[in-house]
């Protein structure tokens, strides 16, 4: 009776689970292996039509399969085939990164952030203690005073321009890294700012600010055609240089410019995403107790002790997973730079835009120049890439950490 029980039971879970399992190998599964074995291959423009008579092609291949063979397109030179040697496509993506010079680059790069980890790994074993030293603040501010004169030691500038002649992938990476960097923090300060103004019970329409203040992460369903409506906003006619003019300040072609185009974007960026920070922190605001902070000022805190030792740790755990996933949104993101600049402005011919970031170059790779092979190399390791963070992150702001208890 009780093996009937559990037989049944197991059952049940399986008839329930296997539209899910369906859905995860045919959606997710299948499309990764498809496009790490075609990563090993030269498909391209010229050679678009596979091999059926491969065992690995005709089983990957939707092509091979029996009710589309009929259909199968017919390239223009001979079916693509493994390339040799069989990691040649990650090879050139690669190219120079394990150079000397391009090693040695990479570890001045890392040499400049060990301020910045001392004082992380300082913070953490001082906030275990009873009191600290120092505030936390204090801590961090010295860590970046220290990156700022390791980088200068080092020569940080130069050991950046060594890595970008290294190829295209390097520089794809570390632009997109330092997209994120910049557009993380800026969107987290704005939606906390924006969050603490709405928190005020005192604050008068407080239900008109909250539904503006939203309106720009509801248009990002329309993120390209709001970007449009952002690149005629920095266009050499547009409205930012009309305004300048009326002041008789002239205005420069800000997406033609590399430094002004890159800025354009994270600003454009910015406004699009601040308010998935500002909701979520004005949620974890609502579950902060007044008793904490009356508590505090009969102790005769500061408006910004409260904020650091009240309010900030009891965010954290609404902070970290919402830094996480706006931080991978943001190195994944397409529309806005490919809306505003399409990658440009140039960098030189066969080099990456200076806004091509790592979605807007795998694109002009498999739209473009049809590199098929290449271009899913390219998203193989971007994809690890990802994964580790992923399996990082989750580790580190323990976000399901609840599901198993």
């Amino acid at each position: 009776m009780v093996a009937w029980s559990r037989s049944r039971l197991a059952a049940t879970i399986l008839l329930f689970t296997t539209p899910a399992i369906l859905a995860i190998l045919a959606f997710s599964v299948f499309p990764i292996l498809l496009s790490s074995y075609i990563s090993f291959t030269n498909r391209n423009a010229f050679h678009p039509n596979p091999d059926c008579n491969v065992a690995l092609t005709g089983i990957l291949d939707p092509v091979c399969w029996p009710q589309f063979r009929a259909n199968a397109p017919k390239g223009l030179g001979e079916p693509y085939t493994l390339v040799d040697p069989i990691y040649k496509n990650y090879a050139d993506l690669f190219a120079g990164l394990f150079s000397a010079e391009a090693l040695w680059a990479l570890g001045r790069i890392v040499i400049s952030l060990l301020p910045l980890i001392g004082a992380y790994y300082l913070n953490k074993r001082w906030d275990k203690g009873l009191e600290r030293p120092v505030s936390a603040g204090v801590v961090w501010g010295a860590g970046l005073l220290g990156v700022v004169l390791v980088a200068l030691v080092v020569n940080l500038g130069g050991a950046y321009n060594d890595l970008t002649n290294t190829g295209d992938f390097i520089v794809v990476v570390l632009r997109t890294i330092l997209f994120v960097l910049i557009r993380v923090p800026l969107t987290f300060v704005i939606g906390l700012v924006l969050a603490l103004i709405l928190n005020q019970p005192e604050l008068p329409g407080k239900t008109f600010f909250r539904v503006v203040l939203f309106v720009p992460w509801a248009a990002s369903s329309l993120a390209i055609l709001m970007a449009k409506v952002w690149e005629f906003f920095f266009r050499e006619q547009g409205t930012l240089n009309q305004l300048l003019r009326v002041f008789d300040i002239q205005g420069i072609a800000w997406l033609q410019n590399p430094i002004s185009a890159f800025g354009a974007i994270v600003l454009a960026d910015v406004w699009f995403s601040y308010p998935f920070f500002m909701i979520a922190i004005l949620g974890g605001l609502q579950s902060i107790t007044a008793d904490q902070y009356e508590a505090a000022e009969v102790d005769g805190a500061t408006w910004w002790d409260k904020l650091t030792a009240i309010t900030l740790p009891n965010l954290r755990p609404v902070i970290l997973p919402a830094i996480v996933l706006t931080s991978i949104t943001a190195f994944q993101m397409f529309g806005t730079a490919y809306a505003m600049t399409q990658g440009g402005p140039s960098a030189g011919a066969g080099k990456p835009g200076a806004t091509e970031f790592v979605i807007v170059y795998a694109f002009r790779q498999i739209f473009q120049t049809q590199n098929y092979g290449r271009a899913t190399a390219f998203a193989v390791i971007i994809f690890i890439f990802l994964f580790l963070v992923t399996v990082w992150s989750l580790r580190y702001t323990r976000i399901t950490k609840g599901a198993y208890e």
